[in-house]
C-alpha cells in the first residue's frame, strides 16, 4: 500500500508541475501604452442590448486593442469579427451604469499606442 501512495502523489506533483509549467507559457501580451488624443464618443443604450464598435483596419501590422479595463457590471464584449475593411467589437449590456472602453492601435502587442478611441457606454435598466 505505501507504493501505491507515492506513485498517486507522484501522478498529481508531475500534474501540478505541468499545469503550472503551461499556464506560465500563456502569458498576456504587455499593457497598451498611454494614448494619443483620439476621438471620443457616447453611447446610451439599455441592459439587453448590444453596442458594437467598428475601427479601421491598418497597415503594417498594426492593430486595435481595448486599452483599459472595462466594467463588466456594465458591458461585456461577446463577439469580435473582421467585416470589410472593419474591426468590429460586440459587447452586451449587462446592468445600469457607465462604461468606458478606450482603444489604442499598436503594432502587433506592443504597448506604444499610434491611435485611439475612446467610448464611453450609459446603460439604463
Amino acid at each position: 500500500m505505501p507504493g501505491r501512495h507515492r506513485s498517486a502523489a507522484s501522478v498529481v506533483a508531475a500534474c501540478i508541475a505541468a499545469a503550472v509549467g503551461a499556464g506560465s507559457s500563456f502569458a498576456s501580451a504587455p499593457p497598451v501604452g498611454p494614448l494619443p488624443t483620439g476621438p471620443a464618443s457616447s453611447i446610451q443604450t439599455r441592459t439587453g442590448e448590444l453596442v458594437a464598435f467598428a475601427l479601421p483596419h491598418r497597415s503594417n501590422g498594426r492593430v486595435w486593442r481595448i486599452a483599459n479595463a472595462v466594467n463588466a457590471n456594465v458591458i461585456r464584449q461577446v463577439s469580435e469579427a473582421d467585416v470589410g475593411d472593419q474591426v468590429v467589437l460586440v459587447f452586451k449590456a449587462a446592468g445600469p451604469g457607465t462604461a468606458v472602453v478606450s482603444f489604442g492601435l499598436t503594432r502587433g502587442e506592443r504597448p506604444k499606442a499610434y491611435e485611439s478611441r475612446r467610448f464611453t457606454v450609459n446603460v439604463r435598466s
